[in-house]
């Protein structure tokens, strides 16, 4: 799991286009054994971009005829900020389940786990996986690689910022040595305790540290702050 998070970074340090990082979606979707990926960003102006591997007729379909409008995954993430689960938003109107037959039909799985992303000054993201699996086996998918992809998708996310002339990618938060010290062993897949234990310090002052750091970030979780801490170099894995 860990060789498959550090190629897929590397790949998405080396991008230099949005072809680039389109390259970097689909070597997502390859590793993680997948059936879709999306990312999908609308800036402060209203601007949207956009990459995924879905089939071109499905998202000219889509944007044809305005699906963000009744998409549960896009209005249900509108309202969320921890990553949502599709099995757990309303599916019960007869417009979403018409919209669910005619995704099926365009091979999107009824498997989806997605990410809500609120950058700087307004931007919107949605980062998605999906995959036609089983309850049971998308169940034990999910757990098992949810940590990977809340990271991957705000790294994505700063990159696209980045390709996008730079003009929404937030300034550098500056960390106390400290606040580094806890991201980084977090970061490295410590838990808790262990990181308070390798920096000699109780279990309440490492929440501390998180929490200042989380603030400075402007991160919405402790997932959130180590992966925009990556992503901005400030602490390196």
């Amino acid at each position: 799991m860990k060789e498959k998070l550090e190629s897929l970074i590397t790949g998405l340090e080396a991008a230099r286009s949005h072809s680039d990082l389109q390259s970097v979606i689909v070597k997502l979707r390859d590793l993680y054994d997948i059936d879709h990926v999306v990312y999908h960003s609308v800036n402060r102006a209203g601007e949207q971009y956009a990459a995924l591997t879905y089939s071109p007729e499905w998202v000219e379909r889509y944007i044809e005829r305005d699906y963000a409008r009744i998409d549960p995954v896009v209005q249900g993430c509108y309202q969320r900020f921890h990553p949502v689960d599709w099995k757990r938003l309303d599916w019960s109107s007869p417009r979403a389940r018409t919209f669910m037959g005619e995704a099926a039909e365009a091979g999107v799985g009824s498997q989806g786990l997605s990410v809500p992303i609120r950058g700087p000054n307004g931007q919107f993201a949605l980062f998605t996986v999906s995959s036609r699996a089983d309850d049971r086996t998308w169940e034990a998918y999910s757990r098992s690689n949810v940590g990977d992809l809340i990271l991957v998708a705000h790294f994505i996310n700063q990159k696209a910022l980045e390709l996008d002339h730079g003009t929404d990618v937030q300034h550098t938060a500056s960390l106390s040595p400290r606040e580094i010290d806890t991201l980084s062993l977090l970061a490295m897949g410590y838990s808790r305790a262990q990181a308070a234990d390798s920096l000699s310090i109780s279990e309440h002052t490492l929440r501390v540290y998180i929490e200042s750091a989380r603030f400075k970030l402007g991160a919405q979780n402790t997932t959130h702050a180590v992966a925009k801490a990556i992503s901005i170099g400030l602490i390196v894995v």
